[in-house]
């Protein structure tokens, strides 16, 4: 049996569309304005693809981004997790697509379905793989193209979303380092299943003119209940995840929570004790990017000096279905 090593991330990589959507470029498409969409949500602007732009290109992207920093090849890659809620397609998977796109010719892999909550899920199950010994490079990458399932006459939705990719590196910890995952902890919810959802283009509701006629291949939200649920459950889960380490919000060096909706953010991060330094708010210029919201953050993170080696991060986030999830980290470089 191999030996249980704790699993680091030793790399990371970004993408995000070159276009720029502005809160008064979206005034011009809904009945909306700009200090409508900043006072409810933080959003200032966020970057579209160009139509018919996958979200394989973007994982693409951030995970050649991720190896050139890390300086491997792609034929050194053992397993690819892509978190999608925007696959390319049903089948093949994603992570099938970008291994073809990158020639991640040795790897195999799969793609995770948890909305907003999927890049931690991802994270975690990636590292399982490390931890039992039996991969030493896994690939984890966040990457939709949320703009593909937006309904351009729904404000409520429009604002809120824009598109990217973020890719991490996971590798075994050496002899005697103490950095990686330390703990993670994750929820389902699925009563909340009819607040958050696309009904269309699965068994359920087939694609057909009826589907296409009734909008029900774009997002459906009940904001309300959706905002209510992310306040008590991401606070839950942080200040729980403090607890049981016994750790306060002094101790973190950095809370890099999912980016939907700055409120959220803020009022989890009150309820845990951390200073509003040490929390990375990014959303003003990405939106809510859903799975690539976390890896986004962690290169700003990085950038403005909030997050370096040896310091304790807490990430959390909340998503449809509803699922939810914490990881306690101990960065690595």
């Amino acid at each position: 049996m191999a030996e249980k090593r704790r699993a680091k991330i030793t790399s990371l990589g970004r993408y995000v569309p070159p276009r720029v959507v502005t809160n008064e470029d979206l005034s011009k498409l809904v009945e909306t304005n700009h200090d409508w969409i900043v006072e409810r949500t933080g959003i200032y602007e966020r970057h579209w693809v160009e139509k018919g732009t996958p979200s394989s290109e973007l994982g693409a992207n951030a995970a050649a981004e991720c190896l050139k920093q890390r300086g491997i090849e792609a034929d050194e890659i053992e397993l690819i997790i892509v978190a999608t809620v925007t696959p390319d397609m049903f089948f093949p998977s994603t992570a099938c697509v970008i291994q073809n796109k990158i020639r991640a010719t040795k790897a195999w892999g799969f793609d995770i379905s948890a909305a907003c909550s999927s890049f931690l899920y991802a994270l975690t199950t990636g590292a399982q793989f490390i931890e039992s010994g039996k991969h030493k490079k896994v690939l984890v990458i966040g990457a939709d193209v949320m703009t593909s399932i937006l309904n351009p006459e729904d404000r409520t939705t429009l604002v809120l979303f824009g598109d990217g990719a973020g890719a991490v590196l996971l590798e075994p910890c050496e002899d005697g380092e103490d950095f990686g995952i330390l703990d993670y902890h994750h929820e389902i919810d699925g009563s909340g299943g009819e607040h958050l959802y696309m009904p269309g283009g699965g068994s359920l509701h087939p694609p057909s003119h009826e589907t296409v006629d009734q909008k029900m291949h774009y997002v459906h939200q009940n904001g309300q209940a959706v905002f209510k649920f992310a306040v008590r459950k991401m606070e839950e889960l942080s200040t729980g995840m403090l607890q049981k380490h016994n750790l306060t919000g002094e101790d973190i060096a950095c809370f890099i929570a999912h980016q939907a909706n700055l409120r959220i953010i803020d009022a989890t991060a009150k309820k845990a004790g951390l200073a509003p330094e040490k929390v990375i708010k990014n959303i003003h210029k990405y939106g809510n990017t859903t799975a690539a919201t976390i890896p986004l953050a962690i290169g700003d993170a990085i950038e403005e000096g909030k997050l370096k080696k040896g310091d304790l991060v807490l990430f959390a986030a909340v998503g449809a279905g509803f699922t939810s999830g914490s990881v306690l980290m101990r960065w690595a470089y």
